[in-house]
């Protein structure tokens, strides 16, 4: 059964894995040019100067985990003729299309995820809110995740083109 799975689908598995572990790591971060201010920052618990995920916005956790349910679904049903007609290719690059949006939204919002006073005393200090690893992480695995749902309806576009056999029904 896993054999017959395609590198596409691989792909889109290995993105919604590679979401989900970005979902680990630091988001935000909160940055200062000014030594004085580095240093207080430096002193701040880690949660206060790095966010998570889970701490930030509905655009931090939701691509990740949109990323993982449809890479699991492309490897789990990806293999069926049926589902394929159907239109799960499509429904893979829609998903793909809706994390990346989100991600992107997230990264334009990034300082939204702090009060207008908190921005306030932010800017006011001179502390820039910067995008973490995660982040990045995460942008990469839709990138992934895009590029195997173009492949794949490409692929089913090419399936859908040739030519099936005829086959006789007994008594015609």
């Amino acid at each position: 059964m896993l054999s017959r799975v395609s590198w596409r689908e691989w792909l889109g598995l290995a993105a919604g894995l590679l979401a989900l572990a970005s979902l680990f790591l630091p988001w935000t971060r909160l940055h200062a040019d000014d030594p004085e201010m580095r240093a207080v920052l430096a002193e701040l618990p880690s949660a206060d100067v790095a966010r998570s995920a889970w701490d930030s916005t509905f655009f931090a956790w939701f691509p990740p985990l949109l990323l993982l349910a449809t890479g699991l679904a492309v490897l789990a049903a990806g293999r069926s003729a049926t589902v394929r007609a159907s239109g799960l290719p499509q429904l893979w690059l829609v998903a793909a299309v809706v994390a990346l949006v989100c991600l992107v939204l997230g990264w334009v919002l990034i300082a939204w995820q702090f009060g207008a006073d908190q921005r306030a005393v932010l800017a006011a200090g001179g502390v820039a809110v910067d995008a973490g690893p995660g982040r990045f992480l995460a942008l990469v695995a839709a990138v992934a995740s895009l590029l195997g749902a173009g492949f794949d309806v490409r692929a089913a576009r090419a399936e859908a083109r040739r030519p099936r056999p005829v086959t006789r029904r007994r008594g015609s």
